[in-house]
């Protein structure tokens, strides 16, 4: 019997395979697209994600291949600069393409040891007490004590489950295209600024190469929006908002994609669990989708396996929706208010000039940008110190920086007391003597997705909370 199943192999299946083999967990990603695609719909990396990917050695790979962008402008694209001040020690986007996301995110999970099967489609699945059999498209069965569904805004393990997926439909459509341009680039920049005055999702922008990325509000939705525009269809479309379609030719690859917001009623039933866009959908605006997905797995992986090694407190597994469906329903809401905001309508346009002068504010424009780059998230741990329930910063330490200490996926213990003990976790949990000027608390202790858990000096208030995150003690 395989340890976990995860139907899709997009960003959130792959980062969850990476984090489930940290612990020594075998997960299977069953993909059914044969080859990856070539599609870039999301563009780049959050804050959050950043911090994510530096957490697990892992952003000098992003870096090298990505481009650094400030952090304004993201709220409806209301253009302001970044805050002055941001809890982070990565105040920047980071620009890279999902390709190549997906190509990094595959390349680490199979270094670590997880199978990945393209060409794998799961079209059916039943669940006892002690595990998941799945059916795929070609007959075969496959039996694991696990199964995540990963696969996307159309999930087919969300709708086998009969999980309701709550929401409204879309009511507007996008369409979406990379492709070469024939007109000049300084008359493509003239005459995009004069529509964006009033039009806020329309954008023909340099990409890399020659190529362009064209955004362009669609001609009414479509029943089915797998189905990809045409070329002549985005054409049209340019034409009727910009006057030109700008010489548009040799498309890489179209899509369209719709204002439809839902959210899971549950992100867990018996042994099947959901996880990215199988368990939400949102418009685009502010790039948050696949930086969703990816803090889902961040948050689900230690927990899973915890659950699958036998060490899991009771309820640990439950708290991945606990603390990740309210987030996500921020989530909807904030998009909600972005898609208004750049309504071209008359009142519309009024509440977003009043949203702009209130950006203005240092506080305001800061509280915008960490909900929409995630740093602002905080789980609900019950009362006590502001730091608890939010995730730490990569502090410098005497010795190096902390996130260089959470490769391993582990808890961690930063004592600046030198008189804490996790004797009978360090199996699980990291013991660090080391001290720090940003930190101004005596100790904090991080669950291995960065959480702080508690904070304080006195080690039986330490010894009542480890049990609660990381099990029964050893010896």
């Amino acid at each position: 019997m395989l340890d976990v199943i995860l139907a899709g192999g997009g960003p959130t299946g792959l980062l969850l395979a990476s984090e489930l083999r940290l612990h020594g967990v075998q997960p299977l990603v069953l993909e059914k697209d044969a080859e990856p695609t070539g599609q870039v719909r999301a563009l780049g990396l959050h804050v959050r994600s950043i911090e994510v990917m530096a957490q697990r050695g892992l952003l000098q790979r992003f870096l090298a291949l990505g481009r650094q962008y400030p952090v304004g402008g993201l709220f409806a694209g209301i253009p302001k600069p970044p805050p002055d001040v941001l809890d982070t020690a990565h105040a920047y986007i980071l620009g890279i393409p999902q390709t190549t996301i997906d190509r990094l995110l595959a390349e680490r999970a199979t270094e670590l040891g997880a199978e990945i099967r393209r060409g794998s489609e799961l079209v059916g699945l039943s669940q006892d007490d002690h595990g998941v059999t799945v059916e795929l498209a070609d007959g075969t069965r496959l039996r694991s004590r696990w199964l995540v569904g990963c696969d996307g805004a159309r999930s087919t393990v969300r709708k086998l489950l009969g999980v309701g997926f709550p929401g409204e439909p879309a009511r507007i459509e996008t369409l979406l295209g990379h492709m070469e341009v024939t007109a000049p680039p300084e008359t493509v920049a003239a005459v995009v600024a004069e529509v964006r005055k009033t039009h806020k999702r329309f954008g023909v922008t340099p990409f890399s190469d020659g190529v362009y990325r064209v955004v362009v509000p669609a001609d009414g939705v479509t029943e089915d929006r797998s189905i990809p525009p045409t070329l002549d269809e985005v054409k049209q479309q340019l034409r009727a908002y910009a006057g030109t379609d700008f010489g548009v030719h040799s498309p890489r690859g179209l899509s369209r994609f719709g204002d439809a917001t839902r959210l899971a009623e549950r992100y867990r039933v018996g042994r099947v669990l959901l996880a990215g866009d199988a368990a939400h959908i949102h418009p685009p605006t502010g790039g948050q989708g696949l930086n969703l997905g990816l803090q889902d797995a961040f948050n689900l992986g230690w927990k899973l396996a915890a659950e699958v090694a036998g060490w899991a407190p009771e309820g640990l597994l439950d708290s991945y929706h606990t603390e990740r469906h309210p987030v996500a329903a921020d989530v909807l809401d904030n998009t909600r208010a972005q898609v208004q905001l750049m309504s071209a309508e008359p009142g519309s346009q009024a509440v977003r000039r009043l949203v702009s002068e209130l950006m203005d504010f240092e506080d305001v424009r800061r509280y915008l940008i960490e909900k929409i780059v995630a740093i602002g998230v905080r789980y609900d741990f019950g009362e006590g110190h502001d730091l608890l329930g939010r995730r730490l910063r990569d502090v410098g330490l005497k010795r190096g920086r902390l996130y260089d200490l959470m490769h391993g996926g582990r808890g961690l213990l930063l004592d600046q007391t030198g008189r804490l003990s996790v004797a009978g976790w360090a199996d699980r949990v990291d013991h660090v003597l080391d001290v720090s000027e940003e930190l101004d608390v005596p100790a904090v202790l991080l669950r291995p997705d960065g959480h702080v858990a508690w904070v304080g000096e006195d080690q039986q208030d330490l010894l009542d909370q480890l049990p609660k995150w990381f099990g029964a003690a050893v010896g």
